[in-house]
């Protein structure tokens, strides 16, 4: 699977998170939209800000980091 580069401002990434039932807190945490004190976790089980978001597996609503680290396990994950 081929990965492309998209980058969003920070308004953009919050009508994505809406599309998906989320939204983001005080604290810049990504949380549910019906229930703003329950956070997003990663499949690490983080906790994600916004401007740490990467974007959301397909399929699924797994949220990644877009640091090195996280982009290049998800690369692997693809392959």
């Amino acid at each position: 699977m081929k990965l492309s580069n998209l980058t969003f401002n920070e308004n953009v990434k919050k009508e994505i998170l809406t599309l998906f039932g989320k939204t983001v807190d005080d604290e810049g945490f990504i949380v549910e939209k019906e229930d703003p004190s329950q956070k997003v976790l990663t499949p690490k089980g983080e906790e994600i800000r916004i401007e740490e978001w990467g974007g959301v597996l397909k399929g699924s609503e797994a949220f990644i980091k877009s640091d090195a680290f996280s982009l290049i396990e998800l690369a692997k994950r693809l392959e």
